[in-house]
């Protein structure tokens, strides 16, 4: 795995921590944690996306997120977890990973 999409996974966890920081966040230093992880999250993002195809930098950047995000919920917060949810996070990881896979492939053809 490259430096690139190391980036693209760095990013995702800090989307997570503001995803979190916009439902938890009460005072000042949660709101200014918040926007230090968007910050971040943001500039590793588009950072990525300047070597790297923008669409698929774009949806893993949002399927690792979201997975990340409804697993922190459970694990932290006591969110209620499904099977069904499990199941659709699987088939989201699964697209995900599938479109690194064939994004690779592209590069490595041109």
């Amino acid at each position: 795995m490259n430096k690139e999409w190391m980036k693209v996974i760095i990013a995702a966890c800090f989307e997570v921590c503001w995803v979190i920081g916009l439902k938890h966040a009460d005072d000042s230093w949660t709101w200014l944690g918040t926007i230090i992880a968007i910050a971040i999250s943001f500039y590793l993002m588009i950072m990525a996306g300047k070597t790297l195809p923008v669409g698929t930098v774009y949806a893993v950047f949002v399927g690792l997120g979201t997975a990340g995000t409804v697993v922190a919920d459970s694990v932290f917060f006591g969110e209620t977890i499904s099977l069904a949810k499990i199941g659709l996070i699987v088939m989201l990881l699964v697209g995900v990973v599938g479109l690194k896979l064939v994004t690779k492939h592209e590069e490595e053809m041109t």
